[in-house]
Order: structure tokens, then C-alpha cells, then sequence
């Protein structure tokens, strides 16, 4: 208090007493006192409510002479007490009203002091003393209030959080929780404090079930944040179980001495469970549940450690389901999905509860067999899968037959590793659709280079449908009473600028495969129905032309959007283009397939059933739909003359033919003696090497112009 004013407010009567207090403190030390004198509590109160709004005009101490003449008794003097609650008022005593300055202190009086003081050297250090003392208080109470604010935000903030806290001494006995913890614990902090951190805290490792490290006895040992280890369970007070994840730290004082630790924890409940929901799906295909292929190829990795260890082997099955995408086209995604679930179960239940059924993706699985002793016990549960597989498949109203083709590799013989495994495995599947499908093939070396070729193949057969490097030739069909050439078939031919001329016996089962043959087909039928046009343009007679279709194409969703445009666009009648189908084709008793043979007879497009007696069609397909021919495969046709059965198989079809009113064409006659038995037989249509080669457009153009003048080939039949 050094060096400033001090506003003083003297209130006394006895106008003597009162002069020598203020030359007192005008000659008291550095401090300015700056009195002002009253001689009545009414006129100090009269004062004290003129400076109220002035701070610099209020006063700091109130001198307060006990012997006023408007005072009677400590009740009189408390107007002046309201009137000035933040001034520092000491009463002026003498012996005979010590008592009534004791009686103020209580109303509100900071303290007395004795008039006989009063002097220049102790009233003004006495006065500078109080008002010290004073300013230390409302600093400690100012301090006070500041702490408890912070006190009551920081219990606020603890109990708004969504962690638990729990605070400890230097021994680990509870001293705090706040709400969450209290939830989370099932303790209330009445109960908790004065408590064992162990007792309110029980905490295990899920794994093992046995207790944890405490943390704040870690904490505290090496006076840093710990936490807990992965995968830690609260058992709270009732016994429920939660999954938590802490941070544990050492609280200090001021000296940095630890006095005890904190400990945040949460419930990892529901993160960790959508955590392995999250893995789970990162690693399983969500049609199937199955494991997908991340997961296959940690598990096959695994797989080739251990089996490494125990000097095992192990085996994998490479799946891929043979037509799939024809039963996805045509009945819809939604029939196919339904389809790779049920072949997905079945799959599962070929293999052992060791094994690993994978989905790889689209209509692939693999199949990881752990620690087989041989290979043929690869073989055996693929050989059980083709025999499940062979059993049908009822998806919804539908009943389906769907058939796998598989690759198997082993361990360590056809690879060591899990890129080299899957490779000989796909190598091996690739081998096992062309070698007919619905069969399982080892891998060898040698199909590396089958697979190479296959590769080569397919990409210089997209060169050839971009550089139009394809051909068509025109094989005639003529009937065997007039010799007449009614009919032909358009065959498709390669013209590759290295080998030449292709039969499309190399290249059909690859673009088949590949799916090349939906855009190849729709070449042959446009170019077909170009030719057909101009030909008709040019005033010739053309015969009707059958153009061979595969189930993909028929399958496509496509085709018949694509069939109309290509006969809107060449203007060709409808009933100049046969569709040959095969047998195969027939099987395919969906609605979709049923649904675009309609629309292809109501087109006028006729229907040629393509090797007629080979597969398993049912002749009541031939009553619904009106089938203008069949075709009796060159193969009965080569045998007839020798083989009986050859004989009997043709004059059946042809029966079958007559008795719905359809033609019959025999295909593959090469000499006259089938020509001949044909005829007895009462066959219709013959096509094959005794009447002529498949010509080039210009070569069947002559045959038409010459057809009726006696130089055709069916003439000499």
C-alpha cells in the first residue's frame, strides 16, 4: 500500500477528536489518506450515496466514532453498514464502549480501535495494516471462488464426456469418478472413494480370462501415460462384461511429484464389434458368405507354412461353373445370384470343416485343401463335387443343371507360393472346359503352353472381328427326289494373314469361352442377310440360308433387339433366314428361352434343329413350337451303311420329321451309296461333299444363275 490514496470517511462528533485523527494522518508515512469528516451516521449515509456512482470517489475506510448523537445502540449504526458493504469500517472505542464495538464487528464492522491510539505514527500504520489485510483477504477470496468455478466446470466437463474417469492416490485408492465411470462401473463415488482401484476396477484379459496389469500402478511406477493391452474386459459390479480401451497418467503437484494417476476409459463395445462386422466383410463375398479372395490367399499362404513345417501337401480346387452367363442372361441376375448360393452350399458340403470354400469371384470358387497327404485326395473331393453338381438346382420355379469345370494344383509340385499355386490351379480348369467341360484336370506343365496359345488366340481373333478378316462360304442343300438345290448353310471362315484359310473348328470353342462369339455371330447373321439382299436385288432366286446360333447368343439379352434391326436395315424377308439350334440349345426350359422363340416365329424367321437325336431334347418341344427342320448329324450318316443302329437312328428322326410336318436334312453325305439309302429312306434335303463344297459368295452366285439349266451339282445327284 505504498504510494496511493486512500479515501477516507470520518465520522465523529466531537469536532477535537476529529481534527487531531486527520492531522494524524496527514502526517502519517508515504500513503495519501484523503478524509472527509461527518459528524452524523445520517450525513455519512447522505455521503456515502452521493459517491456511489463515482468509483474513484468511494471510500476505502470508514473511521466510526461509537458515541455519535443519531446512534443508539449497534442497530443504529447499520444504515451506515448498507450503505458502504465494500469499505473497510473500524469502529473508534474507549474503555467504556469496547463492548458496543464488539457488538459491530458482528454486524459488519471489520475491527476497533482504542481513540487513545491516535496519534501520527500508529493511526496511520494501523489504518495501512487493516487495509493490507483486508486486500489479502478478497485476493484469498477472489482466489477461492476462481477455484471453486473451476471445480464446478471441470466436474461439470468430467460428467459430460462420454469417458469414464477415475482418479487414484499414490496407493491406488479411489479419491474420484464421475457419472460415466459410475456406469460404466456400477459404483456410485460415495461408495467408490476410499476403495482399492482393484475392487471398483476389475479388469481382464478377454483372451486368457486372468486379471490385468493394473495401469495406475503402472502410471505411477514409471511416471508416464500407460494403457492398457489390446482386448481388456470391465466386469462391472453386476457381472456384465465390457470391452474397453484406456489411457492412464500420473497426476503431479506443482513440485512435479506425483500424488496419484487418472485413468480414461470407453466402451469399445460396438466399435470393436463393427470393426470385425468391417473385416468380416473385407474378407467375405456378400452374396455367399463365403471367404473371398483376400482371405483365400492369407489362408493358402498359411496353408503352405504349415504345411511346409510338417512336410504336407496341400491342394487347390480352381471352379468355374460351365454356362453360367447363358442362365444369368436369360433369367436375370437376380435367378443367377440365387444360383451361386445354392452352388455355393453345395460346394461347402463336398468339402471338409478344415477346407476353405472361396467365392473368387463371378461364377469362380476356389476350394483350399489344407494338409493333404496325396494328390488324389484332391481328386476325390472333386469327383464328389461333380457328382453333387450333377444333381439339379431349384431356384424358385425354375429347375436348373448346371455343371464345373476344375483345376487342381498341389503343393509343393506345382508351385510354392500363392500366386504360382493359383496359376497352375487356373491353368489347369482352363484345360479341364476345353477338354468338354464338367471334368477335372491336374495341371501339367505342358498346359502352359496350351493356355498361351489359347491367349494368342483369342487376341488375333479381336484383331480379326476389328481388321474384318472373316469370310463366309455357302455349303447348297438339295433335295434328293429333284436335285433341286433349296436350301443352304452359311459357314463362317478365318482369313488369318499368317495361317490362311481357318476352319472355324480351331477358333468356335474359343469365342465361345471368351464370349467373342456374340459379336462374331451377329457379323455372320448381318453378313448373311446383306448377301441374301443383294443377291435378291440383283433378280436372282435365292434359297433360304441357315445361320448356326450358339445358346450365348440366344441368351443374350440383345439378340433379338440386334436379329430385327439387322433384317430392318438390310430389308431381307424374314422367312430367307434359318436359325440352326442345337439339341444343346433345347435344354434350356426357362421362360426367357421359351419367350424368345415366340418372337422369332412371329418374326418368320424359321427354326432348324441342328443334329437332331445327339442330345436330350423332348419331342414335345417339337409339338409347341413349329420347327421347320431337322438335321441328322454326320455322324449316323458316315455309319449307316455299316452300323444297323446308324440306320435305325436315321429312319427314326426322319419319321419323327414327317409325322410333324418338318423337313429333314441329312448332313455329311459323301458318296452315293448313303445318297441312295437316304432316298429309300425317304429322306428330304441332303448336304454334304457328294454335292459340293462350301463355295465363296461369288462361287454359290453362279450355282444360283445355273441352278435350273442342268449344271448344278444336285442335278447329278
Amino acid at each position: 500500500m505504498k504510494n496511493y490514496t486512500v479515501n477516507v470517511l470520518l465520522v465523529e462528533d466531537k469536532e477535537s477528536d476529529a481534527r487531531l485523527i486527520r492531522l494524524a494522518l496527514a502526517k502519517g508515512d508515504n500513503s495519501v489518506f484523503r478524509v472527509q469528516w461527518v459528524t452524523q451516521i445520517s450525513a455519512a449515509v447522505q455521503r456515502l450515496a452521493r459517491c456511489q456512482g463515482n468509483p474513484a470517489e468511494r471510500f476505502d475506510i470508514i473511521l466510526l466514532d461509537l458515541t455519535l448523537p443519531d446512534a443508539e445502540g449497534p442497530e443504529a449504526f447499520i444504515p451506515l453498514f448498507e450503505a458502504a458493504p465494500e469499505a473497510l469500517i473500524l469502529a473508534l472505542s474507549n474503555p467504556e464502549t469496547e463492548d458496543t464495538a464488539r457488538a459491530l464487528m458482528k454486524k459488519g464492522a471489520y475491527d476497533y480501535l482504542g481513540k487513545q491510539f491516535v496519534n501520527s505514527h500508529w493511526l496511520p500504520r494501523a489504518l495501512r495494516y487493516v487495509a493490507e489485510r483486508k486486500q489479502t483477504e478478497n485476493i484469498l477470496l477472489e482466489s477461492k471462488a476462481v477455484l471453486l468455478n473451476a471445480h464446478e466446470r471441470a466436474e461439470v466437463t468430467l460428467n459430460s464426456i462420454g469417458d469414464a474417469v477415475v482418479a487414484t492416490d499414490m496407493v491406488g485408492i479411489v479419491t474420484y469418478l464421475n457419472l460415466m465411470a459410475e456406469t460404466m462401473t456400477g459404483w456410485h463415488q460415495e461408495e467408490a472413494i476410499g476403495r482399492p482401484l482393484a475392487e471398483v476396477l476389475k479388469i481382464i484379459d478377454c483372451r486368457t480370462r486372468e486379471i490385468a496389469e493394473n495401469p495406475v500402478q503402472a502410471a505411477i511406477r514409471e511416471n508416464q501415460a500407460v494403457g492398457l493391452v489390446a482386448n481388456c474386459m470391465l466386469i462391472r459390479r453386476d457381472g456384465f462384461e465390457l470391452a474397453i480401451e484406456d489411457s492412464t497418467a500420473p497426476i503431479h503437484n506443482h513440485q512435479g511429484q506425483v500424488l496419484g494417476a487418472v485413468m480414461v476409459f470407453h466402451d469399445v463395445g460396438a466399435s470393436r464389434e463393427m470393426a470385425l462386422k468391417m473385416t468380416h466383410l473385407a474378407q467375405h463375398d456378400v452374396l455367399t458368405g463365403k471367404p473371398n479372395r483376400l482371405l483365400l490367399q492369407e489362408r493358402l499362404a498359411l496353408a503352405i507354412v504349415q504345411a511346409q513345417r510338417h512336410h504336407r501337401q496341400v491342394g487347390l480346387l480352381f471352379l468355374d461353373l460351365d454356362y453360367f452367363k447363358y442362365i444369368n442372361d436369360s433369367l436375370g441376375h437376380a435367378v443367377g445370384d440365387q444360383l451361386l448360393i445354392s452352388v455355393a452350399d453345395r460346394l461347402q458340403s463336398c468339402a471338409r470343416a478344415s477346407d476353405a470354400v472361396c467365392r473368387h469371384g463371378g461364377d469362380e470358387f476356389v476350394i483350399l485343401l489344407t494338409e493333404i497327404e496325396h494328390p488324389q485326395d484332391a481328386a476325390l473331393v472333386a469327383g464328389k463335387i461333380l457328382a453333387a453338381m450333377a444333381q439339379p438346382h431349384f431356384i424358385g420355379t425354375h429347375e436348373l443343371q448346371v455343371s464345373v469345370s476344375i483345376g487342381i494344383s498341389v503343393y509343393p509340385n506345382d508351385g510354392d507360393s500363392v500366386d504360382s499355386m493359383m496359376k497352375s490351379a487356373d491353368t489347369a480348369m482352363y484345360h479341364a472346359k476345353s477338354s468338354g467341360r464338367n471334368n477335372y484336370q491336374f495341371f501339367r506343365v505342358d498346359m502352359n503352353n496350351c493356355v498361351m496359345q489359347r491367349l494368342l488366340l483369342e487376341n488375333n481373333l479381336r484383331r480379326a472381328l476389328k481388321q474384318q478378316e472373316f469370310v463366309l462360304h455357302y455349303q447348297p442343300q438339295f433335295d434328293l427326289k429333284s436335285g433341286v438345290m433349296t436350301g443352304a448353310e452359311a459357314l463362317i471362315r478365318w482369313l488369318d494373314p499368317e495361317q490362311g484359310l481357318v476352319h472355324p473348328d480351331h477358333f468356335i470353342p474359343v469365342s465361345v469361352e471368351s464370349g467373342l462369339i456374340v459379336p462374331i455371330g451377329r457379323w455372320v447373321l448381318r453378313q448373311t442377310c446383306i448377301q441374301l439382299s443383294g443377291w435378291l436385288a440383283a433378280g436372282l432366286r435365292p434359297v433360304p440360308v441357315a445361320v448356326n446360333v450358339s445358346m450365348v447368343e440366344l441368351s443374350h439379352s440383345q439378340f433379338i433387339t440386334e436379329l430385327a434391326n439387322i433384317l430392318r436395315e438390310t430389308g431381307l424377308p424374314a422367312n430367307y433366314l434359318k436359325l440352326e439350334l442345337t439339341e444343346q440349345v433345347l435344354t434350356q426350359d426357362t421362360e426367357a428361352f421359351h419367350r424368345t422363340l415366340q418372337i422369332l416365329m412371329t418374326m418368320g424367321v424359321r427354326l432348324v434343329i441342328d443334329d437332331f437325336g445327339t442330345g436330350h431334347s423332348s419331342l414335345s418341344f417339337l409339338k409347341h413350337y413349329a420347327i421347320d427342320t431337322l438335321k441328322i448329324d454326320r455322324a449316323f450318316v458316315h455309319d449307316m451303311a455299316t452300323n444297323p443302329d446308324a440306320a435305325a437312328i436315321i429312319s427314326a428322326v426322319i419319321d419323327i420329321g414327317h409325322n410333324f410336318k418338318q423337313q429333314v436334312v441329312a448332313k455329311g453325305v459323301e458318296d452315293r451309296q448313303q445318297l441312295m439309302m437316304l432316298r429309300a429312306q425317304q429322306c428330304d434335303t441332303g448336304q454334304g461333299f457328294h454335292f459340293g463344297h462350301p463355295l465363296e459368295a461369288g462361287e454359290f452366285e453362279y450355282l444360283l444363275k445355273h441352278q435350273n439349266d442342268g449344271t448344278s451339282e444336285g442335278k447329278q445327284a
